[in-house]
């Protein structure tokens, strides 16, 4: 494993300092089915399982909603906040399609793969799996919602099967990637194995389009370091991130559209705590599963936090021109915050890895559960930022670096 090197700053691009400132079918089981991929070797190898990534508050989720009520919401001839020329605008972004030929592989990637050892290739297959899940997931939602608009708002339509098309190519080019390490993700069965979370629409906007943001954050400052620092670029797939992540930017300014359209959700109270909790939301989740997972990190040269409260920062920033309310993330005792929930976390799982009976687990629990929705809720009640509006002097879509 590369040895950590932290990222203060980025002296090769302009970016600010993170100081000043996301097979085959078998019978249902517990299993995420990943069978063995074909590779050059004559020998054929046994097929190869893996359990599924637990269903817990921090794994990827898949995601359903009340397609009903969107029906409703971008009905033209219900909602006259619809702007079809910004959708209009949006949709040619999304036909001209610039990463159509993006997503070819080398052959870098299957040698990059073999030289990955030890806890590191263990570590980069989950990065894999969780990545592939969570893009998949996404083309679901967008396929589905392409499909039940088709009559109501052709254009909105065609922008969720064109996203839908993006995410699938990503989720592909992952799995394509697992096949590197010799495992590939059965996407037909988990379709069907897998839960999914209801979430009235504007709780999808509101989720989603954090998502699509921190996204591009995360994916670009990867791109960034290992541009300046290339002695960590330890498989070739990070290259890929830097016009990858225009199609995330490119997903959120479609959910910035949608919300704008739906004033509703943006210019009341009720709307700025739903503002302030997703972003606690998304923001916690992402601090909390990343220091799980901190070997990864540095792995590629990074400093977990560090790179972490920068990601959080920008997308703090950028989502701060939409919603109505943000957290006051720049805050030290934020950080602090954040910090001491990550060592609750950590006591929270040595329970549930430790060998009492469940009973005895379960009550141990009660105290930490207490403890974590403790500093969540003060986290959430730390004064916030007023930002955002639905008058917007122009929307001009652009790619943003």
């Amino acid at each position: 494993m590369a040895l950590v090197k932290p990222i203060t700053n980025f002296s090769n691009v302009v970016t600010p300092k993170f100081g000043n400132t996301r097979s085959t079918s078998s019978k249902s089981s517990t299993m995420i089915r990943m069978s063995s991929s074909s590779s050059s070797s004559t020998k054929t190898k046994k097929p190869t399982t893996k359990k599924a990534i637990k269903e817990t508050l921090l794994a990827p989720r898949f995601y359903t909603t009340d397609f009903d009520e969107m029906e409703t919401l971008f009905n033209t001839e219900i909602n006259n906040n619809l702007n079809q020329v910004e959708f209009e605008a949006l949709l040619q972004e999304f036909k001209t399609d610039y990463n159509q030929t993006h997503f070819v592989r080398s052959k870098e990637f299957k040698v990059a793969a073999d030289n990955l050892q030890g806890p590191l290739r263990q570590i980069f297959v989950e990065f894999l799996e969780r990545s592939c899940t969570a893009e998949f997931s996404g083309f679901l939602l967008y396929k589905e919602l392409g499909r039940r608009l088709k009559k109501t708002n052709p254009v909105v339509a065609e922008i969720f099967s064109l996203m839908s098309r993006d995410e699938a190519r990503h989720a592909g080019f992952l799995n394509k990637g697992l096949s590197d390490f010799n495992l590939a993700l059965d996407l037909g069965f988990l379709t069907k194995a897998r839960k999914y979370t209801f979430f009235k629409p504007k709780f999808i906007f509101y989720a989603t389009y954090l998502s699509e943001k921190i996204g591009y954050w995360r994916y670009i400052t990867i791109y960034r370091h290992l541009k300046a620092n290339p002695e960590y670029q330890c498989y070739p797939i990070f290259k890929y991130f830097e016009n990858w992540c225009q199609d995330e930017n490119r997903h959120g300014d479609f959910f910035s559209a949608l919300m704008k359209a739906q004033p509703q959700f943006l210019n009341d109270w009720k709307a700025k705590l739903w503002s302030r909790f997703f972003c606690l939301s998304v923001y916690v989740t992402m601090y909390l599963n990343d220091c799980q997972r901190t070997a990864f990190y540095e792995g590629i040269g990074l400093n977990t936090k560090e790179f972490d409260m920068h990601v959080i920062i920008e997308t703090n920033r950028t989502t701060a021109r939409i919603f109505p309310a943000v957290l006051d993330v720049e805050n030290p005792e934020f950080k602090r915050k954040l910090d001491r929930m990550v060592e609750i976390n950590q006591k929270l799982i040595a329970v549930g890895e430790s060998d009492d009976i469940p009973l005895v687990k379960n009550v141990k629990r009660i105290p930490i559960i207490a403890a974590l929705a403790s500093e969540l809720l003060a986290a959430y009640l730390m004064p916030p930022i007023e930002s955002g509006s639905v008058d917007f002097a122009e929307f001009e879509p652009q790619v943003v670096y």
